[in-house]
């Protein structure tokens, strides 16, 4: 794979046999940032679970305390009274069952949340083969399912994230952008990280956490050491 120049100038910066302290990795991230846009700073974490059992799954979510420095759009399926308070609460999209063709025969997907009431769940189950590939899908582990829509706008308008383990069982997560400071980069990784700490199941043997690199969108990856999150 060829790259770019900028690319390799940023590469020559980063040691690919260091595993930089948390801190370190972050200034690296920032430094090595050299696109003409503002990047995004993600996170992933190789675990050591194995996605394929039940009991070795992680799914959940957590507020990043700075945002993640890009602005969500928020979709709420409810009703009635519901669905006054989702619109009151800020979502940018509230419907019901009209809103089924327009996702699976038109194609619409101008949205990065989806919450829905319990009641919903019917309703969008019918959309489970278009939404749930692309991580769409509401979900009770993740705040997206409930009764309480206005708080849920909240924290998803704050800078609330999902993690899950993908088929390899990595977690790939923003942690802002490449405009934040390194404070504020580091504030969230390390809430980020303790909130995957804590969600280690139990049924998981041996290493937990395989390996930890922060990258930009168009960097190079640097790598963490692991041992700091054991």
């Amino acid at each position: 794979m060829k790259r770019g120049k900028k690319y390799v100038e940023a590469a020559k910066t980063v040691d690919r046999a260091t595993l930089y302290d948390p801190e370190e990795a972050i200034a690296l991230v920032k430094k090595t940032a050299v696109a003409k846009f503002d990047e995004t700073i993600e996170a992933h974490i190789r675990t050591g679970c194995d996605g394929r059992h039940a009991d070795q799954q992680i799914r959940g979510a957590v507020v990043l305390p700075n945002g993640t420095g890009k602005t969500v759009r928020v979709l709420v399926f409810a009703k009635n009274a519901k669905a006054d308070e989702a619109l009151a609460a800020g979502a940018d999209y509230v419907g019901a069952e009209e809103l089924i063709p327009r996702i699976q025969n038109d194609g619409w997907l101008d949205f990065d949340v989806v919450v829905a009431t319990p009641d919903m769940m019917g309703v969008v189950g019918r959309l489970g083969r278009v939404l749930g590939p692309k991580g769409l899908m509401p979900n009770p582990k993740a705040g997206t399912v409930t009764m309480d829509v206005a708080k849920a706008i909240a924290d998803i308008k704050a800078g609330k994230i999902e993690y899950r383990l993908d088929k390899t069982n990595i977690i790939h997560v923003p942690i802002g952008k490449a405009s934040f400071t390194e404070e504020k980069l580091s504030e969230n990784f390390q809430t980020l990280m303790s909130a995957i700490v804590k969600a280690k199941p139990s049924a998981v043997k041996g290493t937990y956490m395989k390996s930890v690199v922060l990258t930009s969108t168009m960097g190079p990856g640097v790598k963490v050491n692991p041992m700091k999150f054991q």
